[in-house]
């Protein structure tokens, strides 16, 4: 199918929603809100058909003044430029119309679950983790999304072993997808006297947040042992078994939560984060049976791919997936040069979607 025909599709479909929301018999219902986001998702399509359309038409009408013996040389001269002008923007339009069409995931939309943990390099690995888990929170108010830890596992310097986190707004997944993988440190750890330079490393995982409705979990299949919060250092954050630990026996996923000094609430976030992992295993399951589509993404999302190093001596940052080298390595563990990676790792998948459709 060409484009032409993809976009008159298009423009029959949104025409049809158009009629169906207006005369639905039952507003509010499932059926008539999945309308309304269908028809809201087509919306800056139809916008981005009409600016081509419009572009194409108005090439047509400057032809016919440019052809025409009896307009005088200005006119034609004005309807030139303009003519090329249009022409000139004409690729910019069709390009940006083509990554509308490309197919949506599903997730991007949704809130995430982040996880961080320390990998290789013992306490400074931790405190690796608790940098990282810090740029992501910076990201998140600069984004006006909400922040919110959910349970973190802290050693004697104040770094992470792991941490959790719900992150909440719009298009969150969309924004931190490609965070997923093994983030690398260089630099003279707090603990080297020497002054030598170290390399160690953490794990990031972006789990897009699910619902009940995304993954039954059955009561049976979890076993549930409540415990005494523990701090850094082993000392006791209060005297209750608050602390929740759910084992989701069918997969052996585990999940705890000690942050809040309610037992319900732990349960509650534990159990969020367990929903949003089994969510995941689903999504990867998924992945591994459209072979194609997982070729087409910027990076897998395992936490084993090595994905950026960012090394302080040099102060910089690099992406390996995309090879791409930022000397501005404050700028963006402060979150502010974060979106400086992000941008080009979405154009870059967006690119090798769109190479694929070709």
């Amino acid at each position: 199918m060409n484009l032409d025909e993809s976009l008159n599709r298009v423009l029959s479909r949104y025409d049809e929603l158009q009629n169906l929301v207006a005369t639905h018999d039952n507003p509010g219902s499932a059926e008539h809100t999945a309308m309304l986001k269908e028809f809201s998702d087509l919306t800056p399509v139809v916008e981005g058909i009409e600016a081509l359309r419009n572009a194409q038409n108005e090439m047509g009408d400057l032809a016919e003044l440019m052809a025409d013996p009896e307009s005088d040389s200005e006119m034609r001269a004005m309807a030139e430029q303009e003519f090329h002008d249009l022409k000139a923007s004409l690729p910019e339009l069709e390009q940006r119309l083509k990554i509308l069409l490309l197919p949506k995931d599903e997730a991007d939309a949704r809130n995430v679950i982040l996880e961080v943990r320390a990998g290789t390099g013992g306490d400074e690995a931790a405190l690796f983790a608790a940098d990282l888990m810090r740029m992501y929170q910076r990201y998140a108010e600069q984004q006006g999304w909400r922040f919110e830890l959910i349970d973190t596992s802290e050693n004697e310097l104040g770094g992470y072993k792991e941490a959790s986190a719900s992150i909440t707004g719009s298009g969150v997944f969309a924004h931190l997808k490609y965070e997923s993988g093994a983030h690398r440190v260089q630099r003279v750890p707090v603990t080297e006297s020497g002054g030598r330079i170290h390399t160690s490393a953490a794990t990031v995982a972006v789990l897009p947040e699910a619902e009940e409705v995304d993954v039954h979990v059955e009561e049976k299949d979890l076993r549930i042992d409540t415990y005494r919060s523990q701090g850094a250092g082993g000392q006791h954050v209060n005297t209750t078994d608050s602390a929740v630990r759910i084992t989701h026996l069918p997969t052996g996923v585990v999940v705890q939560c000690q942050d809040e000094k309610s037992q319900h609430k732990n349960r509650a976030k534990a159990m969020k984060v367990l929903r949003a992992r089994l969510f995941e295993v689903q999504r990867q399951q998924q992945d591994a049976e459209r072979a194609a589509d997982r070729r087409s993404q910027v990076g897998s999302g395992d936490r084993s791919e090595r994905i950026r190093t960012y090394n302080f001596p040099q102060g910089r940052v690099t992406d390996h997936r995309i090879n791409l080298t930022l000397y501005k390595l404050e700028r963006v563990l402060t979150g502010e040069g974060l979106d400086e990676l992000i941008d080009p790792l979405t154009a870059a998948d967006q690119a090798a979607k769109l190479a694929e459709l070709q």
